[in-house]
C-alpha cells in the first residue's frame, strides 16, 4: 500500500457502510439517483489467501448511495463503488467505508470515501483491500467521480473490475493473474494451448510458471514459458477458462465454446 494509505488508515474513525439492497432505493426508502448510462461490468472479489468471496458476474455500476457516519453519500455512475455497491445490492459481500473528505448530496464529494472492509476481511497493517480495472491498480478512491485512474474515464461496459485482497511487501501487492486460450473455439476432445500470466499494478505482464490452468474436468500446469496443453471436453458447450497459483491472485475466467 502507498505511504498515503497507511496516513488514511492511521487517521481512521470507524464507520459502517450501509447499502441499499438494489442500489434503486436508498436505505431510507426514497430513490437512489440512476441513469441509463450505467455501464455493465464484470465484477468479482477474491479475499485473503485467493479466495474467492465473489465468482465474476456481471453488474450496471448505476449511480447510488452509500451510507457512512449517518450521512447519504452520492456515488457516480461507472465507479468502482457504484459496482460494489450494485454488487451487494444482488448478494455480494458486505463492505464498510470510511471517508476521509466530505461526502454529501454530490458525487463529487465521494473521491475521498476508503473501503477498508470487505467480506468481513477488514484491513491491516499494509495490506488490505485494492481494486484494478482491467489488470491496472486504481490511483484513486473508489467513489472518485474522475475515474480509476483520475483521467476522467470511469468504468465503460465489459470492463473487468476485481477487488481483491493484498498481501502487501516490500514489492507491494500479489500479482494477479490472467489466462487466454489460442482459440476461444475449439473442437470437442482437442488439444489447446492457454497462457497464464501475472499483472503488477501498472499491468505489466509476466509469464507464470506453476499455475494451474483449468477448464471443465481437465487442469495442466504451467511451464517457464506460462503456457499449459489442456484437452477440451467432448461435450459442447460454454466453459470457463481459469488460472490459479498459490500466493497469486485468480484470474477472471475466460470463456471456451467447444464445438
Amino acid at each position: 500500500m502507498s505511504a498515503s494509505r497507511t496516513a488514511m488508515v492511521a487517521l481512521a474513525v470507524l464507520c459502517l457502510a450501509a447499502v441499499s439492497p438494489s442500489l434503486v432505493v436508498a436505505r431510507d426508502g426514497s430513490p437512489a439517483h440512476t441513469g441509463a448510462s450505467a455501464p455493465v461490468v464484470q465484477s468479482m472479489v477474491v479475499g485473503i489467501g485467493g479466495r474467492i468471496l465473489s465468482p465474476a458476474r456481471a453488474v450496471a455500476a448505476a449511480a447510488g448511495t452509500v451510507s457512512v457516519s449517518g450521512r447519504r453519500c452520492a456515488l457516480a455512475a461507472g465507479t468502482p463503488l457504484a459496482a460494489l455497491a450494485a454488487l451487494r445490492g444482488v448478494g455480494g459481500p458486505a463492505f464498510a467505508l470510511r471517508d476521509y473528505g466530505r461526502c454529501g448530496a454530490s458525487p463529487a464529494n465521494s473521491g475521498q470515501l476508503f473501503v477498508y472492509s470487505l467480506g468481513a476481511q477488514s484491513n491491516r497493517g499494509q495490506s488490505g483491500w485494492e481494486y484494478k480495472v482491467d489488470g491496472y491498480a486504481g490511483s484513486t478512491g473508489a467513489g472518485d467521480p474522475s475515474g480509476p485512474r483520475g483521467d476522467g474515464r470511469r468504468l465503460r461496459a465489459g470492463d473487468q473490475l476485481l477487488w481483491f485482497w493484498c498481501a502487501a511487501s516490500a514489492g507491494g501487492c500479489q500479482r494477479t493473474l490472467s489466462v487466454a486460450a489460442t482459440s476461444t473455439t475449439v473442437a470437442r476432445g482437442a488439444r489447446f494451448e492457454a497462457a497464464a500470466r501475472g499483472l503488477d499494478n501498472e499491468g505489466r505482464a509476466g509469464a507464470v510458471a506453476g499455475a494451474i490452468v483449468t477448464l471443465g474436468s481437465d487442469f495442466a500446469s504451467t511451464g517457464a514459458n506460462g503456457r499449459a496443453t489442456l484437452i477440451a471436453p467432448t461435450t459442447a458447450g460454454s466453459y470457463r477458462l481459469v488460472a490459479t497459483r498459490r500466493g497469486l491472485v485468480p484470474s477472471f475466467p475466460e470463456t471456451i465454446v467447444v464445438r
